[in-house]
């Protein structure tokens, strides 16, 4: 419309047409035309933007859990870090989910993944990013103290128990434990493999207890 505008004031601005010649059938049809042309770029840039959108949205959700994924982590642990926010990060280890994988297929362990995934939304603050960052392990960013995250992971494994399936837990502190989200990955890191190794004496040691009947 601005342009079939812009058309007619150029007519009654040349010198030497009649200004009548500014507003004719003509005038209406290049209106016609240039609002069609203008709506049909506008359309296609429209939806050219949604599909952009869609993708971007798609390359940073995890196919399984809808949760975001390690690329997606890897950009909002970086994004805290250096706006110097304080929160923590929590690994999460789903418990024996190769165990699942093995006899019951890997449907029945992407059910089991989709059920914690639930679960950690679930229970996450507003405001808290929660991600699977790889095949039994899932990650989430808040700003809950030690204490109330200690009763975060006690909540979440109460309402896996239904589903037979459990999860170990680690968490540090930003910027008490580290600065940087690689120190601090790696130090959640160390402290969720030695509190699954925790867990497993503390199984192998019921199981042992319940074989020789103490």
């Amino acid at each position: 419309m601005l342009t079939a505008g812009l058309y007619a004031v150029a007519v009654e601005a040349a010198p030497g047409v009649p200004s009548t010649d500014a507003l004719t059938s003509a005038t209406g049809i290049r209106l016609v035309t240039f609002t069609l042309v203008g709506g049909l770029i506008g359309m296609y840039a429209s939806r050219n933007r949604l599909l952009v959108d869609d993708l971007r949205d798609h390359a940073s959700r995890d196919f399984v859990t809808g949760l975001g994924n390690a690329r997606a982590f890897d950009e909002e642990i970086s994004r805290r870090c250096t706006a110097g926010e304080q929160f923590a990060l929590v690994l999460a280890d789903v418990d024996e989910l190769k165990g699942v994988n093995d006899v019951h297929g890997h449907v029945a362990g992407n059910a089991v993944l989709k059920r914690v995934g639930e679960a950690l939304r679930q229970h996450a603050e507003p405001g808290d990013f929660v991600a699977r960052i790889g095949g039994d392990e899932f990650a989430l960013l808040t700003s809950l103290p030690a204490g109330q995250i200690v009763a975060l992971a006690a909540r979440v494994n109460r309402s896996l128990d239904p589903d037979g399936c459990s999860v170990t837990f680690a968490a540090t502190s930003h910027p008490e434990d580290g600065q940087a989200a690689t120190e601090l990955f790696h130090k959640a890191d160390d402290r969720l493999f030695a509190a699954k190794l925790i867990r497993q004496n503390r199984a192998t040691v019921v199981a042992l207890s319940v074989a020789s009947g103490t």
